[in-house]
Order: C-alpha cells, then structure tokens, then sequence
C-alpha cells in the first residue's frame, strides 16, 4: 500500500515531467517555426575541432620546428608561426574565404563575402546546414594558416622575415584558394576532373605545402656548411613535445572536416590515430634494423607522416586500410628523407616536402585502393581504377600549380626585396639579427 505522501510526491513529479516535456516540445517547435537547421551537438564538435586546428599551428607546429633548429633560431620560428596565424586570419577575412567559398568561375570565387559581408549569426551554408557559417569561416580559417605554416621548415634558419610574410600571403591566394574552392567548396570538381577525394587536406593542404617547400629551400640556397657541417637539433624534447600535440590537434583537423558529430567523425577519428601508430611503428623498426637503435626523432617524425598520409584518406578507409596507408607512408617518407635529399643534395631543412609532400601524395593515391568497399572496410562507392586515375591527375595538376606559382612568387621577391639574409646574418642567428632578441641568456 503507498503512503499518501509518496502519492503526492509522485503525482507532483508527473507534473513536473509534463511541465518540461511540454517546454522541450515547445522549444522544439519554436525552432523548427523559425526554419533553423543549426544542430548543438554538430556546433560544440565544430567549435573543439576550431580549437584543435588552432593548437596545431601555435603551439604544436611552433615547438616541432623549433626543437628541430639551433638554438640561434628557436625565436625566429616561434616569431613565423605566430606573424603567419595573425596575418593569415585577416587575409582570410578580408578575401580569402570569399575567393574560396562562394561561386564564382571554375577556378575561383568572387569577392561578395569580403569581410563577412552577408553572413549573420544564423546563415548557414547548404552544403554543410547544422553549424553556423561562422562557424565554417573560422574552421577553415585555421587550414588556411597552418598551410603555409607547414612550409616554413624547408628554409628554416636562412630566409628573411619580410620575405615569408609576402611569400605566405601571395601564396596562400593564389595555390591554396583555388585548391579548397575545387576540391571542397566544388566538392571535387577541380580543374575539370570531378569526384576528387581530399576529405582533410591531403591535396589542399599537404602537396601543396610540400611542393612549395621544396620549390623555396632549392631557390634560397642550403644552410651555410650544408651539407658536411653537424647542423643538429637543439632541443629534442621541444619537437618530441609539438609532435605529441600535432598528433592531438590531428583529430580536429580530420574527424572535424566530417563537419558533423556523428559516426563519421567517429571512424575517421579511429583511422587517423591507426595511421599514426602504423607509421610510428614502421619507422621505429627501420631505423633499429639499419641503425641498431630507434630513435625519439625518427617515431616522432614517423608520427607526422602517417597523420599527413591518412588526409585524404580518412573519411574514405576502415581500420586496416589506414594500418596500409600509414605503413606505406613511413617507408616511402623515410626513403625521401634519408636518400632522396642526400641523393638530390637540396636542403630541405626540417624534412618538409619528405614527410608532408610525400605523405599527402601517398594518401591522396592510396584512398583509391584502400577507400573502396572492394576492401575490407573501405567506404567509397567508386572503382579503383577510374578513381586511381582522378587522384593521380588532381596530384599532377596540384604540384604543377604549386611548383610554378611558388618559384614565380619567389622569383620575383628575390629580385625586389631579396629572399635570403646576409652571411653574417645567418652566422649571427635569426633571432638576434631579425628580431633582436635571444631565446637563451645567461
């Protein structure tokens, strides 16, 4: 028999469920009578994922590369990683993301969202309608920043300050704009090829950096005393640390260009740190059965290679398909920075275009292979062989953009303001002679 005062009880708390049922239906209600499509749970994943992508660039990109340096130059790295994320931002607002992100001809945009022009709070985008297109603008502004960022460890510790500003931004709009407006505001249609995959970056980001990079660090020249003299490493556990939160900020950069939380985002999240973990493995044991021992640099940098392979591939792969890819991608991006460089002598200081150029080049080929539901847990409904063919001529057509864009830019800098500091300059240390300042004083 039940107490009267637990009927009471009991009957208040219906009440009082019926009460907030009632306001969830009619909130409810009122957001589905005002046409709104902004969804809360996609818009908090966005928002981290923002965050993270941030976190690549300042701190984990800034501390990778300037571990990597000599301690003359520590503060000239963290200074370019910094000046490009402030820039870069307000180029992107000013015209960057409308070049990118609106209509335009076949190549580029217009200039109708310059500064934001249009866009309130409640726009949304069609192509993505549960996150805000702020939202969007600032995500994307983050793959903006952080790709030139990538390429400023090829000519680390000998190219002028003012020289990379104007570099980055002239680069910036006239590779990595028409590269995103193809590839994802396009959806793939990118100079004339259509059903182009690069869920993340792996063309837009990561050739396109690495491609550059190489084109930069041939046209400035090699260090001084490259490439007989010990040009070691200052600070390891500096990189070791920027790798670890790269790795962390990768899960924004791949499972948030998913633009939904969803299960989605939840695969590439998993095939994305399975990639990683593939690549540090294979590196490691190459380098304990040529060297003896296995290096903290070599699983670091193997880390990378294998986050820059699955790019492209990770809204496409299953698990076992990115244990492929990021297999693969350590083996081949080894070779291209232990023999390729040593062959071609081109000093590509902090192994830019060996790990993101040959990485995101593996990548963008291998999700024809490994992304088919031919393979075992593959996602894309596309044949090997056409799609084999999409991915090769969206590669050539970026590294041929990239490559003649980046020595046309620097060509011309190089015969107006001069790509490269003086001798003494270089002897002195980036730090002291462009910045005046030193990161270590006794």
């Amino acid at each position: 028999m039940t107490h009267p005062l637990l009927k009471r009880i009991g009957s208040g708390a219906s009440r009082s469920y019926s009460v907030m049922a009632a306001l969830v239906l009619a909130t409810t209600s009122a957001h589905a009578a005002d046409g709104s499509t902004i969804n809360s749970g996609d818009t908090a994943w966005l928002l981290v994922s923002t965050a993270l992508v941030l976190f690549m660039m300042i701190p984990g990109l800034a501390l990778f590369y300037a571990g990597l340096v000599r301690a003359k130059n520590i503060l000239s790295i963290l200074m370019q990683c910094f000046a490009l994320t402030a820039v870069l931002s307000l180029v992107w607002l000013a015209v960057g993301y409308s070049l990118a992100f609106s209509d335009g001809c076949p190549v580029i945009g217009r200039f109708g969202k310059m500064f934001l022009s249009g866009v309130t709070t409640t726009s949304v985008r069609a192509d993505c309608p549960t996150i805000p297109e702020l939202l969007h603008f600032a995500y994307q502004m983050m793959f903006f920043l952080i790709t030139p960022g990538l390429f400023i460890g090829a000519f680390a510790e000998r190219m002028k300050f003012k020289a990379i500003l104007v570099f980055s931004i002239v680069w910036s709009l006239v590779v990595y704009v028409p590269c995103c407006y193809g590839v994802w505001h396009k959806a793939g249609a990118f100079f004339g090829l259509t059903g182009v995959i690069d869920l993340a970056g792996g063309i837009v980001v990561h050739i396109t950096a690495g491609v550059a990079a190489l084109v930069a660090c041939v046209m400035v020249g090699p260090r001084k005393g490259f490439p007989g003299a010990q040009l070691m490493p200052h600070n390891l556990p500096l990189t070791i640390t920027g790798a670890g939160m790269l790795w962390v900020g990768w899960f924004g950069f791949n499972a948030g260009s998913q633009l939904a939380a969803n299960g989605a985002a939840a695969m590439t999240l998993v095939v994305t740190h399975l990639s990683a973990c593939a690549a540090s493995v294979v590196w490691m044991l190459i380098e304990w059965i040529r060297n003896g021992k296995p290096s903290a640099l070599g699983i670091a940098t193997g880390s990378i290679a294998g986050l820059a392979a699955i790019t492209p591939a990770s809204g496409k792969v299953g698990p076992i398909g990115a244990i492929c890819i990021g297999s693969v991608s350590a083996l081949l991006c080894w070779l291209a920075c232990s023999k390729l460089k040593k062959k071609f002598r081109y000093d590509d200081s902090l192994d830019v275009f060996g790990v993101h150029g040959v990485g995101g080049f593996v990548g963008t080929i291998l999700v024809a292979v490994f992304g088919t539901t031919a393979f075992a847990g593959g996602l894309g409904d596309f044949s090997i062989g056409s799609q084999l063919v999409t991915q090769s001529l969206a590669s050539v057509y970026t590294i041929l953009l990239s490559g003649i864009a980046s020595f046309a830019i620097l060509k011309v800098i190089d015969l107006t303001i001069g790509l490269r500091v003086t001798p003494e300059e270089e002897n002195q240390g980036l730090d002291l002679a462009e910045h005046g300042e030193a990161a270590y004083n006794q």
